[in-house]
């Protein structure tokens, strides 16, 4: 039997003629991201797609202070550094073709976007389609100009050499920590006579004094490709092998992770094949044996308060995701760094 005098207060205060409304702080805030005063949402179907749904301003990179902007969301359209599957320039397109991502995170109580002033600001201006050596460069110069301007970027590739850049732009006045969230470590040599490839971004990074490897730690490492990675061990990487999540538990994952970065800047990069190919197929290198989705966000939510620099999410391919799962995921874990760059000390 329901209360005859709760349910017309119920019914006085949750009349249905109402625009939506809340009574939480933080519930309004997010409220007033996504409504309009006669509570009118807007159709995530049409319009422009941006990355996270952000306003869009490629203008502002032409502004010495990017227009004020906390946090600039970059496309990096570039995967001539891919040793398997190509397809990853494709990627930072279908990432802003996912909708309804945020703006309210559940865990941590905020909404970014109302605590920040972001924008998607366009994609990295490529002076070539053909020259690699050339594009790493336009990388890092887009990057320095964010850096300068005094705002974070927030980059979705691309393969993952476009780490490599970005890191050369954020550390080159101090060398950065990193939180390297993948399958592969990323950390060889010259391939067929290029040292510049998706399979070696950390190594060129810490050779060239821009990461610090005694605060990088490499989280989900796995398959038949141990053997090239022999520079994060000896330079004092820290890597946690995706079966070693398992006997570890998350939570001593994350804790390991928060210890070697320590309070000092970092940067978060997050390769969608750190995820099994059964979320995320749309990827150029898969390997079996990965994190769950979840397992994921569990792991990024638990960093919290880390002084991020940055992050970018790559290798997303979306001719390979017939479901656009993949994207799915590679725009949720944009979501889940945004919200770590709003936690980050001031």
């Amino acid at each position: 039997m329901i209360d005859p005098e709760k349910l017309a207060h119920w019914r006085q205060k949750f009349t249905n003629d109402q625009p939506h409304q809340t009574e939480g702080e933080a519930f309004r805030r997010a409220a007033n991201l996504g409504f309009t005063e006669l509570g009118r949402r807007k159709l995530p179907y049409a319009g422009l797609a941006t990355l996270l749904g952000a306003p869009y301003r490629p203008e502002v990179s032409e502004l010495a202070d990017f227009g004020g902007l906390d946090v600039a969301l970059v496309g990096v359209p570039m995967d001539l550094a891919v040793t398997n599957r190509a397809g990853s320039r494709l990627g930072p397109r279908a990432i802003r073709n996912i909708e309804r991502i945020g703006p309210f995170h559940q865990t941590h109580g905020i909404a970014p976007m109302a605590d920040l002033k972001v924008a998607d600001i366009g994609d990295v201006p490529f002076r070539s389609r053909f020259d690699l050596v050339q594009s790493l460069e336009d990388i890092e110069a887009f990057h320095s100009k964010i850096h300068a301007a005094g705002v974070k970027p927030l980059s979705a590739g691309g393969d993952h050499s476009i780490s490599y850049p970005i890191l050369r732009a954020l550390g080159k006045d101090r060398p950065l920590g990193m939180i390297h969230v993948d399958a592969h470590a990323d950390t060889s040599g010259v391939y067929e006579g290029s040292r510049f490839h998706h399979g070696g971004p950390f190594r060129q990074a810490v050779l060239d004094g821009v990461l610090d490897p005694s605060r990088s730690i490499q989280i989900g490492i796995r398959g038949g490709g141990e053997y090239l990675w022999e520079f994060s061990t000896e330079t004092g990487m820290t890597m946690i092998h995706a079966n070693e999540v398992d006997e570890m538990g998350i939570e001593a994952v994350i804790a390991r992770a928060r210890a070697v970065v320590g309070g000092e800047p970092c940067y978060v990069t997050f390769d969608v094949d750190a995820i099994d190919p059964a979320f995320t197929p749309g990827t150029g290198t898969p390997e079996v044996g990965g994190l769950t989705p979840r397992e994921a966000q569990r792991l990024l939510r638990g960093l919290a308060g880390i002084n991020i620099m940055g992050g970018d999410v790559v290798e997303v391919a979306p001719q390979y995701d017939a479901t656009t799962v993949t994207a799915q995921i590679g725009a949720q874990m944009m979501f889940e760094i945004l919200a770590l760059l709003a936690l980050a000390p001031k």
